[in-house]
């Protein structure tokens, strides 16, 4: 259908970073988080915790990775590889508590793989994940200007 041909862009301060969604691996939550960064949910929030080597994560609305849109999307874990510039869901030690949370893997993670519900890769602009402050939180956080899907 129509999501199989549909990219995430996230506008981030330092340049537009692409992100492919992965419908046939994780059709909800393709579905979810195209909803939520059409709706506006994305724009403005922080990356709170990024790890060199590891994660940078964001999407939470209270800026310290408590939070979330409110809705549930359960789990779909699938047989993808935590690669550089894999896109996963955040989530409780509740299989199917991923929100709007998200983490970008900023080398490859494997123990993560089949743990997590992967649902997209950055195809460009990965150099702005990398730039994005480091910490948890950082002090002066890196921030999504703007999220959209496009056609891809």
């Amino acid at each position: 259908g129509r999501m199989a041909s549909e990219n995430l862009i996230f506008t981030l301060e330092d340049g537009d970073v692409t992100i492919r969604l992965r419908p046939d691996l994780a059709p909800k939550h393709a579905a979810r988080i195209a909803e939520l960064a059409n709706s506006g949910f994305y724009d403005g929030l922080t990356f709170h915790r990024v790890i060199d080597g590891f994660v940078a994560q964001g999407g939470c609305p209270d800026g310290n990775g408590t939070g979330g849109s409110g809705q549930h999307i359960p789990a779909e874990f699938n047989s993808a590889k935590h690669v550089r510039g894999a896109c996963s869901m955040a989530r409780t030690s509740d299989p199917n508590s991923a929100d709007s949370q998200f983490f970008i893997c900023l080398d490859a993670v494997p123990y993560l793989d089949n743990q997590y519900t992967y649902w997209g890769e950055v195809i460009d602009g990965m150099e702005h994940v990398d730039a994005l402050p480091k910490g948890e939180p950082p002090r002066n956080p890196g921030k999504i200007v703007k999220a959209r899907t496009v056609a891809a």
